[in-house]
């Protein structure tokens, strides 16, 4: 598996496997993302020669958007039509929580007032980075501020969704899938999807075209009938290690004391954010016909991917969960990008 591989990601990898099946062994909840996350968070604050890979992330968020565009049925549509309280809901939280983000890293973490707007932003990574430099922002704290983000709201979502709502993360586990469970011709449509959808995503150069294409694709395939195929859980337990290692290594390569104060300094801006978002989420309940945690799910800002994933660890409504993280990057890259303007003029 690692024969072509940089030796510190096969080493990163290796880390990841490892910590994946340690929690897995003692029982955590979503362990095989939050184990390979942790292990190799922990070897980048060591400094062992662990680092990321770019060139992972694109083809395995093919697969992931492959297995995400399987869950959407022909209910789906009819299911969309009672979720629109949701997408107003989600524009408002992101108002709220990026508004008292922002007062929070001026007042409080002394950032100046271009770094502190893009940092807060509950979304959008390279966007902000972008757009942040651009404007004249510290460009290594903003990315910092948002991987740490990412790193934090993945590790603590499920305690969080736990103590709030009282659901069992480990309960609501989908039930392992073998690898027989998708036979010669399911295989065939899954790798089609992920081919066609690749080329499609880059042709119309789609946002995150490696995930959202290959998704479109595997969509079509179940909507119109043409294939049911379901991933196996061996092929989610992989998507997961390789995503959970990528988000623990961004960490490589800074030192200890920076690493820290980052975490630190973005624990406070998350506790904001996830606040906000169960907020939200227990309001929301009331109209929606969704448990709490699945919105939570749905508002918590995490990466697409990230959250998607544990929509699917957790058994959860994958499909509002998508929709709701492909708008709330939408909201976030245009709503940061015409503040960020004005401000400026």
């Amino acid at each position: 598996m690692t024969a072509g591989l940089r030796p510190s990601f096969a080493m990163a990898l290796a880390a990841g496997t490892a910590g994946g099946a340690l929690f897995t062994w003692i029982g955590m909840p979503l362990s095989w993302m939050l184990g390979s996350m942790a292990a190799s968070g922990l070897a980048s604050i060591l400094h062992l020669p662990v680092k990321g890979s770019r060139r992972a992330r694109p083809p395995m968020s093919a697969v992931i958007g492959a297995m995400l565009g399987s869950q959407f049925g022909r209910d789906t549509l009819e299911s969309a039509a009672l979720w629109w309280p949701a997408l107003p809901g989600l524009a408002a939280y992101l108002a709220v929580s990026a508004a008292i983000c922002t007062l929070y890293l001026r007042r409080v973490a002394r950032l100046d007032p271009v770094t502190a707007f893009f940092s807060a932003m509950p979304g959008g990574l390279i966007d902000m980075v972008i757009l942040g430099t651009e404007r004249g922002g510290d460009e290594r704290t903003i990315a910092l501020m948002h991987s740490a983000r990412i790193f934090l709201v993945v590790m603590f979502l499920p305690l969080v969704m736990t103590l709030a709502t009282g659901a069992d993360p480990v309960a609501q586990a989908a039930q392992w899938r073998p690898l027989s469970a998708m036979g010669a011709m399911d295989a065939a449509y899954f790798l089609g999807a992920i081919a066609a959808g690749t080329g499609l995503g880059r042709l119309a150069r789609l946002p995150a075209p490696f995930l959202i294409g290959p998704m479109l694709a595997s969509m079509l395939l179940h909507w119109s009938g043409a294939s049911s195929f379901a991933v196996p859980s061996l092929v989610i337990a992989a998507a997961q290690v390789v995503l959970g290692t990528t988000v623990g290594c961004r960490f490589a390569g800074i030192s200890t004391g920076r690493v820290l104060q980052v975490l630190a300094t973005s624990a406070g801006a998350t506790v904001i954010l996830l606040c906000v978002a169960l907020a939200f989420a227990f309001g929301l309940h009331l109209v929606i016909d969704l448990p709490p945690e699945g919105i939570l799910l749905a508002f918590a800002p995490g990466g697409l991917a990230e959250m998607s994933l544990l929509a699917l660890a957790l058994n959860l409504e994958v499909s509002f969960v998508v929709v709701c993280h492909i708008s709330r990057i939408g909201m976030v890259i245009l709503g940061a990008g015409l503040l960020s303007r004005r401000r400026r003029g």
